[in-house]
Parts: structure tokens; sequence; C-alpha cells
């Protein structure tokens, strides 16, 4: 029985992952009652009688929490941005490389992606790493997130009755360029600048496209559309949980569009590769709060367990 403990379990993610372990018989879920779950020594305690702890807190408080263990057999998952790009911690996204997954496996400290940066980082840095994009592309990227990615104040605003009917629209935001997964999309795809990224929010809970657009005679090495497609589908081949398309996405009932739900509830991501002889659009669709989130947590866990990663996540 391993003992697990989520420090910030009334979050969105803390919630998701609670939920599940709830058919599971091989976790014993430690629990704080409600006037001690900021209490610093009780969250203390917790910790370093836990093989597993997942922080689903705020940066400063996740590194807070790490502070706190003292002993050395626990575990680490950090679901914020806190360690995402420390060279101390080991970036949860195992399909990435065999060698990451084999580096999550041994691993005390775990750092889970952030929603948009993974399906950025899908895209881009099997194509930087195999130089079919150049590290100093300069790369723009457009994403929609279903609103629960902001937690639970900004589920209030959309789920409130008396809502202001704008929220019935997509919402821009981060217009100052300046949103937190910018530094772990740069970093972990290898690029040589960071990305123009425009985030946005629909009204729907959860779900999620991140997209790219490519244009190929900024490329300047002949690459075209079947390249890419090809790069990644040589990339992920072997993935369950991460499956690249088929090209322009024919013969699937979305041929011509996409929506951004369609995988929530789920710890799968999808990879389209559109283009013509000009450009390529490149599109990861997923759950933010699945393999964006708690799915990708729990998949890491599994891994570092031992068992099969898809334990629970089916």
């Amino acid at each position: 029985m391993v003992k697990v403990f989520i420090d910030g379990k009334e979050g969105t993610t803390g919630l998701r992952i609670a939920e599940r372990f709830a058919q599971r018989d091989d976790i014993e879920l430690i629990t704080l009652p409600d006037e001690l779950r900021k209490d610093t020594q009780a969250r203390k305690d917790a910790i370093n009688s836990s093989d597993f702890t997942f922080l689903c807190l705020p940066d400063a408080a996740a590194i807070e929490a790490v502070s706190l263990v003292e002993n050395e057999n626990v575990r680490i998952i950090d679901a914020s941005t806190a360690h995402r790009t420390d060279p101390g911690w080991d970036y949860g996204f195992p399909e990435l490389s065999p060698e990451m997954r084999k580096a999550i496996a041994v691993s005390k400290r775990v750092a889970v992606p952030g929603c948009y940066a993974s399906g950025f980082i899908s895209l881009v840095r099997p194509l930087v790493e195999k130089g079919v994009i150049p590290a100093d592309y300069p790369i723009v990227c457009h994403a929609v997130s279903g609103y629960s990615g902001g937690g639970k104040k900004l589920i209030a605003k959309y789920e409130d009755a008396a809502r202001d009917e704008q929220y019935s629209s997509t919402r821009m935001y981060s217009l100052g360029k300046t949103h937190k997964h910018i530094k772990e999309m740069k970093a972990v795809s290898g690029l040589e600048f960071p990305p123009v990224f425009c985030p946005s929010v629909g009204d729907f809970y959860n779900g999620m496209t991140v997209t790219i657009p490519i244009t190929l005679r900024l490329l300047g090495n002949g690459a075209d559309a079947r390249t890419m497609w090809q790069a990644l589908s040589d990339n992920y081949r072997s993935e369950h949980f991460v499956k690249v398309m088929p090209f322009g996405g024919e013969g699937l009932p979305e041929e011509s569009e996409l929506f951004s739900n369609t995988l929530a509830d789920t710890n799968m991501m999808q990879i389209f590769v559109y283009g013509n002889e000009d450009h390529v659009l490149l599109v990861s669709r997923l759950d933010n709060l699945g393999k964006g989130a708690s799915g990708a947590a729990v998949q890491c866990m599994n891994i570092m367990m031992g068992i099969d990663e898809g334990t629970g996540l089916e």
C-alpha cells in the first residue's frame, strides 16, 4: 500500500488527482481535517509520512512545501510552475523521449508540465531536436482552454448565473506576453527565443487546443507539412496517451474542423498536422485538467511506482 498526500487537495488539480485515486486499492490517501489544511506542522508531518506527495499549490507554497521534507524517501510530484525549469527536477512528460521516462522512473523530484506548455512542447521539441524547425525560428502560438484552467475563482465567474454576457465569448488574456508557461515552453523545447504566446479561455469547462502556424519559406531547409507529420509520428509511434492523427485529419469525422473539448476527462493527447506548399498548422489537443495537469501527475507517479502508467487513467 503506497501512502500518498495531496498538499492543496481542495484546488482543481488536487481534487481531480483525489478522484483518480478513489477506485484504487493500492493507495492510502493521507488527509488533513479542514482546520489543519494550511497548518505548517500538520502539512510537514503528512509530507514526511508519505511515500508520494503531490503539490497542488501556488509557486511560493510549493517551494515552502519542499523545504519541509526531512524524510529522504519522500518523492515529490509538483503540479505548480515552481520547479519546471529547475535542473534539480525531472520534467514529467515521459512521451518526449525514452530518457525522460527513465529519469522519471527513478526520480524523487518531478515537475508536472503546464497545460499549455504540454501542448506546445509536444509539437515543438521533437521538431527542434530533429532539425525540422530551427531553434531560432520565430514561433507564434495560439491556444484556447476551458475555464477550469483558471482555478476556483475563474470557475465561479463563468458559472455565475448573473455573469457578464461577455463571458459567453472567447476571452484573450496575458496580453503583455508574460504568461507563466512561456519560460517552460522555451526551455524544454530547446528554443533560442521565447515564443509569442496568445492564450485565451472559452465558455466550456475543460479541454484545450494549442495551435502553431509555420511559414515554410522561413525554414530554409526544405521541410514541409509531411516532413513534420512524419517526424512527430516517429517520435510518438509507440505511445498510448499521445497519438499523432492522420495527416490533414484525413478520414476523421472532424477532417475540416476541430473542437477543443473532445478529450475532456481523459488523459489523452492528439496531435494534428495540416498544411500546403506555403504553410503548416500544428495542433495539439488535450484536457487541461487531464494530460495537462492531474492525469499527467498520476501517470508520473505510476511510472515512479513501476506499475502500468495507465493505472487509474483509463
